[in-house]
């Protein structure tokens, strides 16, 4: 009997312990990870950190079109070099040249009444001298000689009307031949093409567009573009020495010279995506010229982490 009133709480024990031990396996094991490389680390001991955009010393060219219309060829790919006044990229010409050939065949037309228009004038001088060279004036009247005045009168003001047409002719022809000029998207300096985003076939305006057709810039020195939050913005000098470390392997770092502020503080707007991130702020923009980065591979476009000597001490060693 005293076996038989034991038996049911060692069951129950027995399904508690079972319950337990299933619960504890089915929980996520946490294990300790190494970060793929260490954080990056100020070089300074008073500092302000911040997150710079590496970008061309002619900062990004965002290349647009004079005219609308439709892509042709585009002439270039990311990586060329190109100088100014090089292609990129031509539109549809076809209704351009159309208007160029009847511009010249109106001027073509113009040219020939002015031909008309002299060639009148000349008769008209002619005759009027040949009048006024007869002696006898029984011959001609007065009247008739007022006549041919006014003739030669006539004729000058026709030919100086058709000078003015060819001008103006001549004027249509220039437009149709800048208009076809403008059809092609050429490079403002001698750059480097970061990124092309159009195809033949694709249309362009002449607003902005979010996303450039044409990204340029100088990349024979790199700059970066430094965003200091505005709380930290006071504790910044002119001239305060800087370093730049790889994102994603801290001991690659570049020393920066300091270039210039931005005197407008603007909305923050380049993001790192890091959760305790502040979204509502302001910052002040600083640029910095990257020195001695041969022996690291930077890109226009990369971020960054940069530490900005606060106090103008020494390094830490």
């Amino acid at each position: 009997m005293k076996t038989h009133g034991l038996l049911l709480p060692l069951i129950a024990a027995c399904g508690i312990a079972y319950t337990g031990i299933s619960i504890a396996r089915t929980q996520p094991r946490r294990e300790l990870t190494q970060p793929p490389s260490p954080a990056p680390r100020s070089a300074f001991a008073t500092t302000v950190a911040a997150v710079g955009l590496v970008e061309p010393r002619s900062e990004n060219i965002a290349v647009g079109s004079h005219r609308p219309g439709i892509v042709e060829r585009v002439l270039v790919r990311a990586g060329d070099v190109v100088k100014a006044g090089a292609p990129l990229a031509v539109l549809d010409q076809r209704e351009l040249n159309s208007q160029l050939a009847a511009a010249r065949a109106r001027e073509a037309e113009s040219q020939a009444q002015v031909t008309v228009a002299d060639a009148t004038l000349a008769e008209a001088r002619d005759l009027l001298r040949f009048l006024e060279n007869i002696r006898d004036t029984r011959a001609i009247s007065e009247e008739q000689t007022t006549g041919r005045r006014r003739t030669v009168d006539i004729a000058a003001a026709r030919a100086l009307a058709a000078r003015a047409s060819l001008e103006s002719a001549r004027a249509a022809v220039e437009i149709a031949q800048t208009e076809i000029d403008r059809s092609t998207i050429r490079a403002p300096i001698d750059a480097t093409v970061l990124r092309v985003n159009l195809r033949p076939g694709e249309t362009v305006t002449t607003q902005p567009v979010a996303d450039p057709y044409f990204i340029l810039g100088d990349v024979a020195e790199l700059h970066v573009r430094v965003d200091v939050d505005e709380h930290e913005a006071w504790r910044l000098k002119a001239g305060s020495l800087a370093q730049a470390r790889v994102r994603g392997n801290a001991a690659q770092s570049c020393d920066l010279a300091f270039l210039r502020f931005e005197p407008y503080v603007i909305p923050k707007r380049s993001l790192t995506g890091a959760a305790t991130e502040r979204v509502d702020t302001r910052v002040l923009q600083v640029i910095y010229r990257l020195q001695n980065h041969a022996a690291v591979t930077l890109y226009p476009g990369q971020q960054v982490d940069v530490f900005i000597d606060a106090d103008g001490g020494e390094r830490i060693q």
